[in-house]
C-alpha cells in the first residue's frame, strides 16, 4: 500500500475524519510510522493528502480493498449480503451543479464487513449501479437483500445468474405486485388449512421490546406476471410491533424471494438488511462524520467513503480489543499498541 494511503488508513482508525486531522495524526505518530514506511520528507501536508485522494482512481483503490477483504470472505463466509445506498449530503456542490455523492454498498450482515461499493453516476440512480456492484461480488450460495428501489426483474435475474438468492422488499413501484402479495396473504389466512409458515421472534434492548412475525408461503396463482421474476418461489409478510415512548406501534412489510418458504431463514435475511442502517450507515454518520465531510473535488469524496468503510470493517473484524467502534478509535488514538492490534500488526 502507498505510504499516503497507509497513513490515512491508520489515522482514520485513530480518530481522524478529515485531511487536516490525518496530517496532524501523522506528525504526532511520525516515529511509529517510520517503523513501516520510508518518510525522508516527513508527513505530507493535508493539501497533499487531499490532492492524492482527488486524483486516485476509485476502481484501483477498490481493487486494493478487495485484495484485503477477499481472504476474509473466504474464511468467514458471506451468506447474508445487504445491498443499500447512502448519500453523503455535505458533498453537494450547488455552485457547480454537482449532486452529492451517493454510494451503493454491499454489506455482509453477519460478518459486519464491507464487500464492495459503487458510486451512482451523476445522472442515474441505484437501479443502474446495483448490477455493476453485483459484477464485483461472489454471491454464490448467498442471500442478497434489497429495498424496494432494488426490486427490479433485471436485478433479480442478475442475482440468480450469479448463483445467489434474493429477498426483495415490495412497494408500489412494481405494477400490481404489492397489491397481489397482500391479497394473496389475505386470501390464504382465512382458509382452515393454509400454506402459510410462520416464525415469531422477540428482542429487547435500549428500553424497547420488539416482536417480529415472519410469514412465508409459496407463490400462488393470484400473483400476476410471476413468471417474469426469475425463480420466484415465495412471498413474505413481516409484521413488527414495538412499544416506543409508552405507545405501541406496528409495521407490516412485504417481500418476494427465490428462497423456499422458510420463515426463519428469510426472517434472518430481512433483519440483516434492517441492521445495515445501524451497523453501517448510522455508524458512518455518528462516529465518522460522513454526512459532514465536505470533500467534493475529483474523486476525493468517493475514495474517502471507501476509506471510512474499510476502517469500519477493520474495527468490526478485530477481536483483540474490547469496546465499541468509538471506544476502539479513541484507544487507538492514545496507544499505538491498540492500533497495531486492530491492524493485526502485533
Amino acid at each position: 500500500m502507498h505510504p499516503i494511503l497507509f497513513i490515512a488508513l491508520c489515522a482514520t482508525i485513530g480518530g481522524a475524519d478529515d485531511f487536516l486531522a490525518i496530517e496532524l495524526w501523522g506528525r504526532a505518530r511520525l516515529d511509529w510510522l517510520k517503523q513501516y514506511l520510508e518518510l525522508p520528507n516527513g508527513i505530507p501536508s493535508h493539501d497533499t493528502f487531499n490532492r492524492v485522494f482527488q486524483a486516485l482512481d476509485p476502481q484501483q483503490f477498490l481493487q486494493c480493498f478487495r485484495q484485503w477483504v477477499q481472504p476474509l470472505c473466504e474464511r468467514l463466509g458471506a451468506k447474508l449480503i445487504a445491498i443499500d445506498g447512502k448519500t453523503a449530503r455535505a458533498t453537494l456542490d450547488r455552485k457547480k451543479g454537482k449532486n452529492p455523492l451517493h454510494v451503493v454498498s454491499a454489506w455482509a450482515s453477519e460478518a459486519h464487513l464491507l464487500l464492495g461499493q459503487v458510486a451512482v453516476d451523476e445522472k442515474s440512480n441505484e437501479i443502474t449501479a446495483i448490477p455493476r456492484l453485483l459484477e464485483l461480488l461472489d454471491v454464490h450460495g448467498a442471500i442478497v437483500t434489497l429495498d424496494a428501489l432494488g426490486c427490479q426483474k433485471e436485478i433479480a435475474a442478475k442475482i440468480r445468474e450469479r448463483g445467489g438468492h434474493y429477498v426483495l422488499a415490495v412497494k408500489g413501484n412494481q405494477e400490481h405486485l404489492e397489491a397481489d402479495v397482500m391479497a394473496a396473504f389475505a386470501a390464504e389466512e382465512v382458509k382452515v388449512h393454509n400454506h402459510i409458515s410462520s416464525v415469531t421472534t422477540h428482542d429487547q434492548g435500549h428500553g424497547r421490546i420488539e416482536t417480529r412475525v415472519v410469514q412465508t408461503m409459496p407463490v400462488p396463482a393470484l400473483v400476476r406476471h410471476q413468471e417474469l421474476w426469475k425463480d420466484l418461489t415465495s412471498i413474505v409478510r413481516v409484521t413488527r410491533t414495538y412499544r416506543e415512548k409508552g405507545e405501541e406501534k406496528s409495521e407490516v412489510r412485504y417481500f418476494i424471494s427465490s428462497v423456499a418458504s422458510k420463515p426463519k431463514i428469510i426472517g434472518q435475511a430481512v433483519r440483516g438488511h434492517w441492521g445495515v442502517e445501524n451497523g453501517l450507515h448510522w455508524t458512518l454518520d455518528m462516529y465518522f462524520g460522513e454526512d459532514r465531510h465536505r470533500a467534493r473535488v475529483g474523486n476525493a469524496a468517493e475514495n474517502m467513503a471507501l476509506l471510512r468503510r474499510w476502517v469500519l470493517s477493520l474495527i468490526r473484524q478485530d477481536t483483540k480489543v474490547k469496546g465499541s467502534v468509538p471506544k476502539k478509535r479513541y484507544m487507538a488514538t492514545l496507544e499505538v499498541e491498540i492500533l497495531e492490534k486492530i491492524l493485526d500488526l502485533d
